[in-house]
């Protein structure tokens, strides 16, 4: 900081990362405290917003007791009245900290009641899909390909009486591509595709059980 101004040294990004992630996820944010605690010329750090450093209000207050202790100035663009030795800006900090978090917990809440909502009747709620299907515009399909592998399996353990074992064996003894880069079949890969409901049509989301013949693969 020089005579009122700022001047810019380097900038630090959580690229596509909330400001609700956890620390452990926030690489942008851990390089910037290791930066400023190896370059002790370095007066303060710069934010655009306080949510933007942490929505958690005891996250957030965990690292502004941080930069005090390294004697780091915090600079706010959004709020530039942003003190924490006065303890009555500390206590409005605090109080939109709170504000923060209630705003998170609405919109969680918000999509958490859609993808239930949507769910209940029978359609794709997100998440990672299972092996078979594809997300397409926010619609699960059938994967024509990766359908076989599914039916395949379902009928080595109806018909020829297989284990797990012996499926995956046989299955990595064809060449059958898993849903993963270089990898193998395994006899719990097998299980948990045989216990997997979707394959019979039925979704599952928090709870909430629905049918949808239409995804029915076996």
């Amino acid at each position: 900081i020089k005579e009122g101004k700022l001047e810019l040294v380097k900038i630090f990004k959580d690229e596509g990362i909330s400001g609700s992630s956890e620390l452990e996820n926030r690489p942008g944010l851990a390089e910037l405290f290791n930066f400023i605690e190896t370059n002790k010329d370095i007066k303060g750090v710069l934010i655009f917003k306080l949510d933007r450093l942490a929505r958690d209000l005891y996250i957030q207050e965990h690292l502004i007791k941080k930069l005090e202790l390294l004697d780091k100035e915090l600079i706010s663009i959004k709020e530039p009245h942003l003190d924490s030795k006065d303890p009555m800006r500390k206590a409005f900090r605090q109080f939109m900290g709170i504000v923060s978090e209630l705003e998170k917990a609405f919109i969680t809440l918000r999509l958490s009641g859609g993808r239930i909502n949507k769910a209940q009747k029978g359609g794709y709620a997100g998440g990672a899909t299972a092996l078979g299907y594809l997300s397409k515009n926010k619609e699960l399909k059938i994967d024509r390909d990766q359908a076989e592998i599914i039916r395949m399996i379902f009928k080595m353990k109806r018909y020829k009486k297989m284990g797990l074992r012996a499926i995956a064996r046989e299955l990595n003894n064809l060449n059958i591509p898993t849903t993963r880069v270089n990898s193998k079949w395994h006899a719990r890969t097998v299980k948990y595709i045989l216990e997997n409901p979707i394959y019979r049509g039925t979704l599952h989301y928090k709870g909430n059980k629905s049918k949808n013949e239409r995804l029915a693969l076996v």
